[in-house]
């Protein structure tokens, strides 16, 4: 209770710097996985792991002090650490020492044999880990709105565009496809990684185990088995085989590159919906007493795309952090890694909770406004539409060079009006009055369904969301549902 209160008077504070992952974007979920108090909470469940298993190995610790020390693992004594830490400077022992005043008759035996990596660099794997679940988790249910989103739309037509030029047309559900591909992709990364996360284990200073082969009288095999046991007890497959005091730092760069693929998912698509807002004809959810402009009554701008792509630039760039961590580590341990981990890993995990959660609520919540689709694509169909009215003049009896000059002439011609005059194309009619072509106007404009010029982007939306996306959905069905709720 205490450090509850101690807590929520930090919120409540407005005379200190709070950080923003925090009170603006991130989950209560993933703030509670790198709080304080599930890191503590994590470090007992690792003291008394590895009791258990010395216990279990034939060192001489009793059930009785295994049993103390499990009854105190979530009251966690903060008030007596932080007083300690303050004389000692040093958390790690303080903790030891405010779990032994709790556990009198088990404090001689917790964290036998262990170096302060053990319940430190453990606890951040088992974080880690905890949190690119949840991350996983929030990636997926992105996924399903995404899919249902593509197949509402899989044969409505709009135009493409290749260097943001009118290019052959698409459906807005094939481009929904696009960003789900990518995000397919990062699922793929982020299940190898979650299946490769390895525990540190109990490696000793150096990492060679020196004081375990000392505890268990040079018995090898049993030293062996201290790290098969506590990767068991704490629900991982192994440890790392080989280490110094610490796990590789690689193994964050391998985290945060993850993270930093994801946002580069969503700051793609982030930029898509901006451009398409831009065009009126998607848009993201604008509430009903939303303010878009402070100045500027009458605007709905894409603030929230806008957000996704600038937490994304950060987790980008924080993925930088652990690259400079992991190559500048001396020998077997240096310290210069500890103050960058704090900072990096837990915001880029806090940011890429926000952008999930943002891009979760945009799709859930996108606009599309077909009138305006159809009507940018017509003004821009004739022009891709002249392989198919020269093929029907051919059939007709006209020569298909001459008609290939002659629709030349014509495109710049009706390209000079729409750009030079802002008059409407006016192709189909230049066509239509020129006798070479033999077709009126009537016919011309039969040829205009743009589904005709969609090519096979309705079954690529079905094909992909029926064969790749819905077998992954189904495998994880009990991850969905999660509702599309932002913070500000």
């Amino acid at each position: 209770m205490e450090n509850m209160r101690n807590r929520k008077e930090m919120i409540m504070s407005n005379d200190r710097y709070v950080s923003p992952l925090s009170e603006r974007y991130a989950s209560k979920e993933m703030q509670y996985i790198f709080s304080p108090d599930k890191k503590f909470k994590t470090w007992r469940k690792l003291w008394i792991a590895l009791a258990q298993t010395e216990k279990e190995l034939g060192l001489n610790i009793t059930q009785e002090q295994i049993d103390e020390l499990i009854e105190h693992a979530d009251d966690i004594n903060y008030d007596v650490a932080k007083e300690r830490e303050a004389l000692v400077r040093h958390d790690v022992m303080s903790h030891v020492y405010a779990y032994g005043v709790q556990c009198p008759k088990a404090k001689g035996i917790i964290h036998l044999g262990a170096t302060s990596c053990y319940v430190g660099d453990n606890t951040d794997i088992i974080i880690m880990t905890e949190a690119l679940k949840l991350v996983r988790k929030k990636l997926i249910n992105v996924i399903n709105e995404l899919s249902k989103f593509a197949l509402k739309y899989a044969a409505q037509p709009t135009l493409a565009f290749t260097h943001f030029q009118p290019a052959q047309p698409t459906t807005v559900g094939k481009r929904a496809t696009l960003w789900m591909m990518e995000l397919k992709l990062d699922l793929d990364d982020l299940d190898y990684l979650i299946d490769s996360m390895m525990l540190l284990g109990s490696k000793g200073t150096t990492g060679t185990q020196a004081s375990f082969l000392e505890l268990f009288d040079g018995d090898y095999e049993k030293v062996k088995e201290v790290d098969k046991r506590i990767a068991q007890k704490m629900g991982f497959k192994k440890c790392f085989p080989v280490s110094g005091q610490t796990y590789s730092r690689k193994m964050d760069l391998r985290v945060l590159n993850v993270l930093s693929g994801i946002a580069a998912s969503a700051h793609k698509f982030s930029n898509d919906i901006r451009l398409l807002q831009h065009l009126k004809e998607v848009e993201e959810p604008f509430e009903k007493n939303q303010i878009g402009s402070s100045a500027m009554a009458y605007k709905r701008n894409p603030m929230r795309s806008e957000r996704i792509a600038s937490l994304a630039n950060y987790v980008m760039v924080d993925a930088l952090n652990p690259a400079f961590v992991t190559s500048t580590q001396w020998f077997e341990r240096t310290l210069d890694d500890s103050a960058n981990k704090r900072l990096s890993i837990p915001e880029g995990f806090l940011a890429i909770d926000g952008i999930l959660d943002l891009y979760l609520n945009v799709v859930d919540g996108l606009v599309v406004y077909p009138k305006v689709i159809e009507k940018r694509l017509m003004s821009e169909l004739p022009f891709m539409a002249t392989e198919n009215i020269m093929m029907d003049a051919v059939k007709a009896g006209g020569d298909r060079q001459e008609l290939h000059e002659k629709i030349r002439q014509l495109s710049m011609e009706a390209g000079k009006n729409v750009k030079e005059k802002g008059l409407d194309n006016n192709l189909l009619e230049l066509i239509a009055a020129d006798p070479a072509f033999n077709m009126t106007i009537d016919e011309l404009k039969a040829s205009m369904d743009p589904s005709k010029y969609t090519g096979c982007a309705k079954m690529q939306v079905e094909e992909f969301v029926g064969e790749i996306i819905n077998p992954i959905l189904e495998e994880n069905k009990e991850l969905l549902g999660l509702p599309a709720a932002i913070n500000v």
